[in-house]
């Protein structure tokens, strides 16, 4: 049996998760080569050397970083796939949570797409596996829509489905649009280009 987390535990965690945040922020904006603990500790309040009481280092929390999002991704989209009935509404319904996710989260892709080569062998392995999964998720679910085609034409239209919905937080303007009418443009979109 666990015991009940303290009001010391709690803090912790959530300092850890403003780490997170916060980490990514700046390696978005600067890349990995150019943030230091330092400044990611100042970040939340807290010194370069604080940081190690979290993290190993920075590397370590890039990992941290990646690992974290790639779970979150396999995690939201299998519980998406499993809820939903009817295999058009399940496509839907994975594209509308990975247009939300990719709209939320901008930061963290932008630093999966530069500063992947940073991460350390294992937390490397450890993304690509969850890759994979989300990968293969999205192929089961497209393969009922579309199972006249071959395997690697099922996941190179995934591949690009993600690739247009991933690229576009980093190129739209949030002034000019609304988050709302974004995604609904982007889901549109990504349905037509995987049925195509």
């Amino acid at each position: 049996m666990t015991s009940p987390l303290t009001a010391r535990d709690r803090a912790k965690a959530e300092r850890a998760d403003a780490l997170l945040t916060e980490a990514a922020r700046l390696f978005a904006q600067r890349g990995y080569s150019g943030v230091s603990l330092e400044d990611i500790g100042a970040a939340v309040g807290v010194s370069g050397p604080a940081v190690y009481r979290h993290f190993s280092g920075k590397q370590a929390l890039l990992g941290a970083v990646l690992v974290k999002v790639s779970e979150d991704l396999v995690t939201g989209g299998t519980a998406v796939f499993e809820s939903t009935v009817g295999d058009d509404e399940r496509m839907r319904a994975l594209i509308g949570f990975h247009v939300d996710f990719a709209l939320s989260n901008a930061d963290v892709i932008r630093v999966q797409d530069r500063d992947l080569a940073h991460l350390a062998d294992e937390d490397r392995a450890e993304v690509r596996r969850l890759q994979r999964a989300y990968i293969d998720l999205w192929i089961s679910a497209l393969v009922a829509l579309r199972d006249q085609s071959l395997p690697d034409d099922l996941r190179l239209r995934v591949q690009a489905c993600f690739g247009l919905i991933n690229s576009t937080p980093h190129s739209t303007r949030r002034a000019s649009r609304s988050q709302r009418s974004t995604a609904a443009l982007l889901s549109t979109m990504a349905h037509a280009a995987l049925l195509s």
